[in-house]
């Protein structure tokens, strides 16, 4: 019971984060913490604000998406949280971001990937964030949120999602993820900002390019690298 109270601590703590990290307005965004010993997720309830959000509003739910303790309804977006642990879980994931940030999501509307153009970018992100493809109407009809977390890790498939914690979902916004809550809001909050300097590139310079291959791998791995040696031991 503990172990369950802090992790709905660490997901409403994650969760506020957004708010006053400027990621989100009114109810749009959700954070989710992920419990890979028993299979629980904790997701925020659907639809509450932000500005009387508590540790009620944290709601656990187990890998099938029913809820265990609570009577509010979880967000919307679980069934997309829970598809991606299955599948990004083994790899360390344990808290996944949702927001509609405005700058990452005009790259989500735009239907584009957002190119890595300097070292920035490369310090968080080893590759270009990957776009989604667009999604089949069949897939929007039926199992609309377990589709969309298809369609992510499909995306992804050619990248490592440890080294690009993140991605854009075509037509709708970005989801980042991280080995903690704090983690998955702090990628968020670099997407954001990186994202906000692309378009800014593109408008300055339309015909950029992306950085050179060898600057974007000195600067990812310097930090997260085996032989890494940015910041403190």
């Amino acid at each position: 019971m503990k172990r369950l109270d802090a992790l709905k601590r660490e997901a409403l703590e994650a969760n506020l984060a957004l708010k006053e990290k400027n990621l989100i307005i009114s109810t749009w965004g959700n954070v989710s913490v992920y419990d890979e010993e028993s299979g629980l997720m904790i997701i925020k309830a659907s639809g509450v604000p932000y500005s009387v959000m508590g540790l009620d509003d944290m709601v656990v739910v187990d890998s099938e998406g029913r809820v265990i303790d609570s009577t509010r309804r979880p967000s919307s977006d679980t069934p997309t949280h829970l598809y991606l642990y299955r599948h990004f879980g083994k790899e360390g994931v344990r808290s996944i971001v949702h927001t509609h940030s405005q700058y990452a999501t005009i790259w989500a509307q735009s239907c584009l990937p957002l190119p890595c153009y300097g070292t920035t970018h490369a310090d968080y992100f080893h590759t270009p964030v990957p776009c989604t493809r667009q999604m089949r109407d069949e897939e929007i009809k039926e199992r609309y949120e377990e589709n969309t977390g298809k369609v992510i890790v499909e995306a992804l498939e050619q990248t490592n999602p440890i080294h690009t914690p993140a991605v854009l979902v075509a037509s709708h916004g970005p989801f980042t993820w991280g080995k903690s809550g704090e983690e998955a809001v702090f990628h968020a909050e670099v997407l954001e900002y990186v994202a906000k300097m692309g378009l800014y590139n593109r408008l300055l310079t339309p015909s950029i390019e992306s950085v050179q291959q060898s600057l974007s791998d000195k600067h990812y791995f310097r930090k997260f690298g085996p032989g890494a040696y940015y910041g403190q031991s």
